[in-house]
C-alpha cells in the first residue's frame, strides 16, 4: 500500500488500517515509517491485523505496541544508528533470509534470494534519504554504486539517469541525491507516490522510460511551484535578519503541502536559521516540515514545545535536521512565538553563524582536472563531505545562467592560472576580487569533460 499524503497523512494511521483490513490483509509491514503511528497501529490490532514497524526517525516515550524495528529506539543494540528507512528494512531481509536458511526452508526447493540484486535502490535510497554516510552507510552506496556503473540496476533506475540526461556508467552519490531522488520525490510531493514505486519497480525499459518521463514532468513542475513559493517567502525578507532572531516560521494559505519542506530547506540554507514552513491541511490545520542547523536538533526542539505548550502541537516527528508537524490554522503566530523561543535557550549567537571547515588553500598549479577526477572516485555525501578549499581570486568575466539567471559562470584568475567556476543560486553581480570556498569538479557533459569550481561560498575580498 501507498498512502497518498495528501489524503491519508504521514504513516499507518486508522484509516490505513481499516483499508488494509477490507482488502483481505493479516500484516501490516511498515518501511520508513510507523514509529509515531499509536492510534494507527491500535486500530491494525483491533481489526486483528498483526504489526511490524520498519523505521529509523527517533521515537517519542510512547511507542506502538507490535514488534518495532528501529536502530534509534531505546536499547537496540545494532551499532549503525544512521541507517535509512530502506537500509533498515535491507538488514530485516537479510536476517529473514538467515532464520529461514537456518529453518532450512531452502532446501526445500525453495530459491534463495541474492539480495545484492536490491543494493541499487539501497544506494538510492539511502543517499536521496540524506542520512549520514557512516561506515555502514558508505559500503551499502558503495556496493550500490559498483552494480549500477556495471549496468546491473532495475529499469527504472537507468530510465531516471536517461531522464536526469545522468550518464549511469559513471555513476556517483551526487546523480542519486539531486538527479533521481528529486524526480522520484516529486510524485509524492506533487502527485501520488506510487508513480515513483511503479517506476522503480518497472521489469522492462519501455514502461520504465514512460513513467521516468512523467516524474520527470513532475520534478519540472515541482522546481516551478518551489520557485514561486520561495520568492513568496521572500517578500518583504531582509538580507540578514533582524539581531537576535534566532528561527523562522511561515505560513501561507496558497502554499503547496508537498513542497514545504525543499522551501524551508532554501531558506536555512540562506539565514542558516532552524526554519519551518506550514501549508492548508485539512479540517482547519495546518502542516509544516522544517529544516535545522548543525547545532539543533530540531525533533528534540519540537519535543520541548509541545511539552511546554502541551495543546499547541497536534502531532510530530523527525530526526536531527529535518522534522514534520501538524498544528490548528490559527496557531501560527502563537507557535511562531514557542519555537522562537525555545531554540533561543538552546543556541548561542556563534550556533547562529554559519561555519566552514575547508581542506586550507591549493596551490593554483595543483588545481587540476587530474585531482578533480581522483577526489570524483570516492563516495562522499551527508556527513563525509568532499574535500574543500579556500583561495582568493580575480574575477575576469562573469555570466548569467539559468532560468531566470538564479546561477553564475565566472572566469577566476589565481597567479596566472584561469579556472571556470559556477556560482549556484548566485543572482547578484560578483566583485573583482573574492575569497571562496570551492571543491574541483570534474564536469562532465556528453563527450566532454573539464575541469570546474564549485563555489559553495564566496566573498569580497
Amino acid at each position: 500500500m501507498v498512502p497518498n499524503r495528501f489524503e491519508n497523512g504521514y504513516g499507518l494511521t486508522p484509516e490505513i488500517a481499516e483499508a488494509a483490513a477490507a482488502a483481505g490483509a493479516h500484516l501490516l509491514l511498515t518501511v520508513d515509517n510507523g514509529i509515531a503511528s499509536m492510534a494507527g497501529v491500535a486500530r491494525a490490532a483491533a481489526l486483528g491485523l498483526d504489526v511490524i514497524v520498519t523505521d529509523h526517525h527517533l521515537p517519542a516515550e510512547e511507542t506502538p505496541d507490535c514488534i518495532i524495528v528501529n536502530p534509534n529506539q531505546q536499547g537496540c543494540g545494532f551499532p549503525s544508528k544512521n541507517l535509512a528507512g530502506v537500509g533498515v528494512i535491507f538488514y530485516v531481509l537479510t536476517a529473514l533470509r538467515a532464520e529461514m536458511r537456518r529453518r532450512g526452508r531452502f532446501s526445500d526447493g525453495l530459491t534463495e534470494p541474492n539480495l545484492a540484486d536490491l543494493l541499487d535502490l539501497v544506494a538510492l535510497g539511502t543517499v536521496a534519504d540524506v542520512v549520514p554516510l557512516d561506515h555502514n552507510n558508505r559500503i551499502l552506496v558503495s556496493q550500490g554504486l559498483k552494480r549500477m556503473r556495471a549496468g546491473k540496476m532495475r529499469p527504472g533506475i537507468r530510465a531516471l539517469f536517461d531522464a536526469a540526461r545522468r550518464d549511469w556508467r559513471k555513476a556517483q552519490p551526487f546523480d542519486m541525491g539531486f538527479a533521481l531522488g528529486p524526480r522520484i520525490n516529486a510524485a509524492g510531493r506533487l502527485d501520488d507516490m506510487s508513480v515513483g514505486i511503479a517506476c522503480l519497480l518497472a521489469d522492462n525499459d519501455a514502461a520504465a522510460q514512460t513513467l521516468a518521463a512523467q516524474l520527470n514532468d513532475l520534478n519540472i513542475e515541482r522546481r516551478e511551484i518551489e520557485q514561486s513559493m520561495l520568492n513568496d517567502a521572500l517578500t518583504g525578507f531582509p538580507e540578514t535578519l533582524p539581531f537576535g532572531q534566532t528561527t523562522l516560521t511561515i505560513y501561507r494559505d496558497d502554499f503547496h503541502q508537498g513542497v514545504v519542506g525543499i522551501v524551508a530547506g532554501r531558506l536555512k540554507d540562506r539565514f542558516h536559521r532552524p526554519t519551518i514552513v506550514f501549508a492548508p491541511a485539512d479540517n482547519g490545520e495546518v502542516r509544516g516540515s522544517g529544516r535545522s542547523i548543525p547545532k539543533l536538533h530540531l525533533r528534540d526542539a519540537l519535543d520541548l514545545v509541545a511539552k511546554r505548550h502541551p495543546d499547541l502541537i497536534l502531532k510530530f516527528g523527525g530526526h536531527a535536521m529535518a522534522a514534520g508537524l501538524t498544528i490548528h490554522g490559527n496557531d501560527v503566530a502563537r507557535f511562531q512565538t514557542a519555537f522562537e523561543e525555545t531554540v533561543r535557550g538552546l543556541l548561542d549567537e556563534d550556533d547562529l553563524t554559519q561555519t566552514y571547515l575547508t581542506d586550507g588553500s591549493l596551490p593554483a598549479g595543483d588545481i587540476t582536472l587530474e585531482r578533480a577526477q581522483h577526489l570524483s572516485a570516492h563516495v562522499w555525501g551527508q556527513g563525509f563531505a568532499p574535500p574543500s578549499f579556500t583561495d582568493e581570486f580575480s574575477v575576469v568575466r562573469q555570466q548569467s545562467m539559468g532560468a531566470e539567471g538564479k546561477h553564475k559562470k565566472a572566469l577566476l584568475k589565481k597567479d596566472g592560472y584561469e579556472f571556470e567556476a559556477m556560482f549556484w543560486r548566485c543572482g547578484e553581480n560578483i566583485p573583482e576580487r573574492i575569497r571562496t570556498v570551492y571543491r574541483p569538479v570534474a564536469n562532465e557533459w556528453r563527450d566532454n569533460i573539464e575541469l570546474q569550481l564549485y563555489i559553495d561560498y564566496w566573498e569580497a575580498a
